[in-house]
């Protein structure tokens, strides 16, 4: 079984990946933080170089990789879901859990991490609320497709978000210890 976390970029996924796995006893990987690994580049470097569609076909290899692995959590980059065949693998590998946050949230995030700017590219020529309503737009409904459990991560600390996504995990825990 591997738990997915989707959802757009300063909604926590890397954040509340490792706590999860901890408790759980897992393992866990950042799956953008493995493209640029294998790639030996940023993904600002690869959408600059290589344009977002090879940056996508690296995207979809790791996913690939990732999903058929065993007792993972897997914090998944916030366009995964973009890909259909991607979006099945995650539902079949075990739960996707989608994390939001509003527009002000995710902005207040982002440009609180100071590696956002050194790694992750824009996504839209506007930047800033302008992007993040207008791709928002787009992938909620393909977020909404893939998750399991929806947790909202506003106001809350990494300790609570935890507690809450372990509750909601219980029940596919014990089917999947079951099956």
């Amino acid at each position: 079984m591997v738990i997915t976390l989707i959802g757009y970029r300063g909604t926590g996924k890397s954040t509340v990946a490792a706590p999860l796995a901890s408790r759980l006893g897992w393992e866990w990987l950042d799956a953008d933080a493995v493209i640029e690994a294998n790639v030996g580049k940023s993904i600002r470097e690869i959408f600059a170089e290589d344009g977002e569609d090879v940056f996508r076909q690296h995207e979809r290899t790791v996913m690939q990789s990732l999903l058929g692995r065993d007792k993972l959590i897997i914090a998944a980059g916030g366009g995964a879901i973009l890909n259909q065949d991607t979006r099945r693998d995650m539902r079949s590998a075990g739960p996707v859990i989608w994390l939001t946050a509003s527009i002000d949230t995710i902005l207040s995030r982002i440009h609180g991490d100071a590696t956002t700017a050194d790694r992750r590219p824009n996504l839209t020529r506007d930047g800033g609320r302008r992007e993040v309503e207008d791709v928002l737009a787009i992938r909620e409904p393909l977020y909404r497709e893939c998750a399991d459990i929806i947790i909202s991560t506003e106001e809350k600390n990494v300790d609570t978000l935890v507690d809450e996504i372990i509750t909601e995990l219980q029940p596919m825990l014990r089917e999947g210890a079951a099956g």
